[in-house]
């Protein structure tokens, strides 16, 4: 079988244009009907096909978009009143979606679940206005988690299913916080770690639970920092952050040593690092995609381990809002974004152009 495999190859790289089996970036527009794309989240199903969660501007709608392996399938999960802003979602074993998001016409925190055959949806919250700025993530026993922010306190909040009902409590209300982006990530105990704003310090601050209670921190502090915060855990279960210096108009990323947070600035040119999203690989290097607001850019930075490594992936004017990072399995970034002018759901990934990774072959083939 190895000489019919061989040939096979090598009749495929004489065929196929030279562009195909480049790694670069292959960016395309998901949705243009209407204003649609605001406030995306992205996630990947085993099978690294991009599952996006986003709101549709002029109907008021909660809508979804998955790669099916050869077109886009679009639908709205909830069009009751004007809702999905701030749009977050995270798959589960079963590769069954969790989106939550905000009710604007109720002021209330809601969730949709996918049950394999049709959307479950439900309210969380609906006390006072409560659900903006959501962010999601799944335990161990496919229980969703959601951090966001109580806009009648100024309090941050936590949810987390208990397997029959919501566990619902404030995480900090001293000040003004949880204003501007609230990001979660669970580590290897199923507990949280939450990224947020202070708004009435303009500072970056960062809170988990420790099996008991919740151990609350600044990280940064100097001048008005921490809007458009983003969260991850590496394999350690230290958290990164990554976040906008508003006084300065920069990038910056802060990491968690085991005894002390590194900070640093990530990208200085000009006014850079709004609509942050963060995801970690392998080797616990961070990747971080956000928008360039000088020259209303997407752009991408990545720790090679020992340098950044930042680029602009779409230039097409006003595009790059509302990031949102995932890795797949060869840790490559899928983003997606909202692409301002044409009000469109963009997504872009890098990797190779024949819609694949990685070409293999089983072992039978190769004897």
């Amino acid at each position: 079988m190895k000489r019919p495999i061989m040939l096979i190859l090598v009749l495929l790289f004489l065929l196929v244009p030279a562009q195909f089996f480049a790694q670069e970036w292959h960016i395309e527009t998901v949705d243009d009907e209407g204003y649609v794309g605001y406030d995306t989240s992205i996630a990947l199903d085993s099978n690294g096909y991009p599952h996006i969660s986003y709101y549709d501007d002029t109907n008021g709608d909660l809508k979804y978009a998955e790669w099916a392996g050869s077109d886009w399938e679009i639908e709205v999960v909830d069009s009751e009143g004007d809702v999905g802003y701030d749009t977050s979602i995270v798959l589960d074993s079963n590769g069954y979606q969790h989106i939550s998001y905000y009710d604007f016409t109720n002021g209330d925190l809601k969730y949709a679940k996918w049950t394999g055959s049709e959307w479950q949806i439900e309210t969380i919250d609906s006390s006072g206005s409560v659900g903006l700025y959501t962010s999601i993530a799944i335990d161990s026993n496919d229980y969703p988690h959601i951090s966001y922010f109580d806009i009648t306190n100024k309090d941050i909040k936590y949810a987390k299913w208990t397997g029959s009902d919501w566990d619902i409590e404030t995480v900090d209300s001293v000040g003004y916080v949880g204003s501007f982006n609230t990001s979660i990530a669970l580590d290897g105990n199923d507990y949280p770690h939450i990224s947020y704003y202070d708004g009435a310090n303009g500072d970056l601050k960062y809170a988990k639970w420790t099996g008991s209670n919740w151990s609350i921190e600044v990280v940064d502090s100097s001048y008005v920092v921490g809007r458009f915060a983003s969260i991850a855990l590496d394999s350690n279960g230290r958290p990164h952050i990554s976040y906008y210096d508003e006084t300065n108009g920069d990038l910056k990323y802060a990491r968690w040593t085991g005894s002390s947070w590194v900070i640093e600035i990530v990208d200085y040119v000009d006014i850079v690092g709004w609509y942050t999203s963060i995801a970690i690989d392998s080797n616990d290097y961070p990747h971080i995609s956000y928008y360039d607001a000088s020259n209303a850019d997407l752009k991408y930075a990545k720790w090679t381990g020992s340098s950044w490594s930042i680029e602009t992936v779409d230039s097409a004017n006003y595009v790059g809002y509302h990031t949102s990072i995932v890795l797949d399995s060869n840790g490559y970034p899928n983003i997606s974004y909202y692409y301002y002018d044409y009000k469109d759901l963009k997504y872009a990934r890098y990797g190779y152009g024949l819609g694949i990774d990685l070409i293999s072959f089983t072992a039978e083939d190769r004897e």
